[in-house]
């Protein structure tokens, strides 16, 4: 029965304005009221929280959102869908919403200390990269299974990705619960998954060979995100030809010159790691590399 109840709910929100969703948008909305509780109540949400919402689209999480939170900031592009959350919004006398019409993307954030959103698919990679650069307490957050299973990818596995490099050193990524393809309408290819992302606190204590995994600072994850992101668009090559097939992402070197440095390097232990494939060099590496070949480079 409620199962039913909120996917009536939605039916007749989406009836009454005649909306068709369009799932390349990313537009599947959970009918599913036993999931949708579960995915709020893994927030633990508080009257001191500010919840950030990404694609809110007619409030199926926002409402619930916003009878626990002190506040919370639902961003929505698709200016329809915007119209209709906002006169939902009034009609149910929901006042503690900042509505924001806008591509999550290009937007800066409002302060908030949590996320808790259904994520639209088409944009999981890229916002969740945002969402590194911003800090947060907890981020509970629906993805496809397939991209969820990435994002704790394992050095060596098909599933090592720069995105599970990137969150190594900046989350603990925990798989919450799975979610049926049948708990959505339009009902999408594939089943997904809810993940609660937890930051790691930064504690960077300078000596490299006793660097712990949450120790990095701020200008050493921009160096390695830049290193991660020229790896990683060719992961199964070795790293040597990865670095120069992408070398526009770390240096300003041409060709050339660029491998001319890299053949002058004597070190073993870096030479080594730039014979091995993208795929089998560990985030510890990746760092040690990063920070060891960016003066060489530039």
């Amino acid at each position: 029965m409620d199962k039913q109840s909120l996917a009536k709910t939605t039916k007749d929100i989406l009836n009454k304005y005649n909306i068709k969703l369009n799932k390349n948008l990313g537009q599947n909305y959970l009918i599913d009221r036993n999931k949708r509780d579960q995915i709020i109540d893994f927030g633990n949400i508080t009257k001191e929280d500010i919840v950030l919402e990404i694609g809110p689209g007619i409030g199926t999480l926002t409402c619930e959102l916003a009878s626990k939170a002190k506040k919370v900031i639902a961003i929505e592009q698709d200016p329809t869908i915007f119209d209709i959350l906002k006169e939902r919004l009034e009609n149910e006398n929901i006042t503690n919403v900042e509505l924001i019409n806008d591509d999550a993307l290009n937007v800066d954030f409002p302060e908030f200390n949590k996320i808790i959103s259904n994520l639209p698919y088409q944009i999981s990679s890229p916002i969740t990269f945002k969402f590194l650069e911003y800090d947060f307490d907890t981020a509970i957050l629906m993805y496809q299974k397939e991209f969820a299973n990435r994002m704790k990818g394992k050095v060596g596995t098909k599933d090592y990705s720069r995105l599970s490099a990137m969150l190594y050193f900046k989350c603990e990524v925990e798989l919450l619960t799975n979610v049926s393809a049948e708990s959505f309408i339009p009902k999408p290819k594939v089943d997904s998954t809810v993940i609660k992302l937890s930051p790691k606190i930064p504690e960077f204590k300078g000596e490299l060979s006793k660097l712990a995994i949450s120790e990095i600072n701020e200008d050493d994850f921009k160096l390695y995100s830049k290193f991660t992101k020229a790896l990683f668009q060719h992961k199964n090559k070795k790293a040597r030809n990865a670095l120069i097939d992408s070398r526009h992402e770390v240096s300003s070197l041409d060709k050339k010159e660029f491998k001319n440095k890299l053949n002058s390097i004597t070190s073993t232990k870096i030479n080594d790691l730039l014979s091995e494939r993208v795929l089998k060099i560990s985030p510890e590496n990746i760092l040690f590399l990063s920070k060891q070949l960016d003066p060489i480079l530039n």
